[in-house]
């Protein structure tokens, strides 16, 4: 039997029950694209995606900067996670964060947040200007469900906008991040009726006709595809309705309900649903803010509970003690994203991947932690979007201007005249 080709709309559309907000979005399935697997059966090109991922309170430099460039550089206790994923990334180090050092209110963490996302000073109130995933977004978002999503895990009472927020609209616009799995999913697949809102059924259940229906036109490993597909966006709601009924009180209102000791579990759902929404086709930009600025939490899962994260960086940082409890819990930030990276890689799209098609940036408010410093920034670049260069650790100078207007440029044509900061294109990355 001849497979019929799907529509870039089918794709789109996805599965749904008519007269409901129930949404399935569709993988990308090999039937929607042509021979070549290099554009869309309607000859559309494969969508490129952002991600601007970030954690707090900076690193310990002994630890995590390569002490060798180029391609043989020896992967250290802080990267080690991303060694089976050489060929995908690219470490970056000395980047110069040059509006972090202007005058301005707040300690130095709220001028070096504003600095990182916008690379304007901090208002007294936030980010100086929009963020470079929202610059990002503007150009290649508004054809998506959603322009941008924003994903959070870690939050603590404690704190201001600029602590609490990585996405920014514009000057003192911050776009709160998703805290909640039960919210993130619900958001991309939809409420039926209260059954589905306490998880006493599956979404899927409500989309099995048309399921059905889609896989008949499809041959053996497109089927296989889907299938597989399905079954993860089913195991992601068994995940999420075991989480401990606690939960909300843990992430809303931390002071009463204590430390949240399973956010490692967290962080792989919420990255497994922003796969999902990349899959199919409902946005092309995300930020991921694993942990906040100056972060506060604690760490149960690594056994370091005796102090809080921004803590740990200065008391006792100088110490060989303390700085081995800062690479444990750095090496626990690299590895939540080198499992975003991998599940990326595990989705085919077209001829390629999803990786192939995405492009992630790694960073932090500050270098080293202890001396918040803001020169000599350490970054990761992970994706193969438009010859990105990767397999490298490279040391370059630079602003991080610099890096925002290459990576809007070179690898979204977002044609800027340059992000504040910006010096000249990093022919180093692209």
């Amino acid at each position: 039997m001849r497979i019929r080709p799907l529509s870039r709309r089918y794709f789109l559309r996805g599965l749904g029950l008519a007269g409901t907000t129930i949404r399935v979005g569709l993988p990308p399935l090999a039937a929607m694209f042509n021979s070549n697997g290099t554009a869309y059966a309607a000859e559309a090109a494969i969508p490129s995606r952002f991600v601007f991922w970030f954690n707090g309170n900076g690193i310990p430099e002994k630890y995590w900067v390569p002490r060798t460039t180029g391609a043989d550089f020896e992967f250290t206790p802080c990267l080690s996670p991303l060694a089976g994923l050489r060929r995908d990334i690219h470490v970056i180090t000395g980047l110069d964060s040059a509006a972090a050092r202007l005058p301005g209110p707040g300690n130095s963490h709220y001028p070096s947040m504003s600095a990182l996302v916008s690379c304007k000073t901090f208002t007294g109130r936030g980010a100086g200007g929009p963020s470079i995933d929202q610059v990002v977004a503007q150009k290649i978002g508004t054809a998506s469900r959603f322009r941008s999503l924003q994903v959070g895990v870690s939050q603590e009472s404690f704190g201001e906008a600029i602590q609490s927020n990585l996405s920014w609209a514009d000057r003192d616009r911050p776009l709160p991040p998703e805290m909640l799995p039960h919210q993130m999913f619900d958001r991309l697949f939809g409420v039926k009726d209260p059954s589905w809102v306490k998880r006493q059924q599956s979404i899927l259940d409500s989309v099995q006709d048309e399921a059905r229906t889609v896989q008949s036109r499809l041959g053996s490993a497109d089927k296989a595809r889907l299938d597989e597909y399905l079954t993860s966006v089913r195991e992601l709601e068994h995940s999420i309705a075991s989480l401990p009924p606690e939960y909300r009180t843990l992430v809303e209102r931390p002071a009463e309900g204590g430390d949240l000791r399973d956010w490692p579990r967290i962080a792989k759902l919420q990255s497994d649903l922003l796969v999902h929404a990349f899959a199919s086709g409902q946005t092309r930009v995300a930020s991921y803010m694993l942990t906040k600025c100056q972060g506060l939490s604690r760490f149960p899962w690594l056994g370091h509970t005796a102090q809080r994260h921004h803590e740990y960086t200065h008391n006792g940082a100088d110490t060989p003690r303390g700085v081995r409890i800062l690479r444990d819990i750095c090496k626990w930030h690299v590895e939540e994203f080198a499992y975003l990276v991998g599940r990326l890689k595990a989705v085919p799209e077209g001829a390629g991947t999803l990786l192939d098609n995405t492009v992630l940036l790694f960073a932090h408010e500050h270098a080293e932690a202890n001396s918040h410093k803001n020169n000599n920034l350490a970054l990761i670049l992970a994706g193969h979007v438009k010859g990105m260069k990767t397999g490298l650790h490279s040391h370059i100078t630079g602003t991080l201007g610099d890096l925002y207007t290459t990576i809007a440029d070179e690898l979204f044509d977002a044609n800027l005249s340059g992000f504040p900061t910006f010096e000249r294109k990093l022919t180093d990355i692209v």
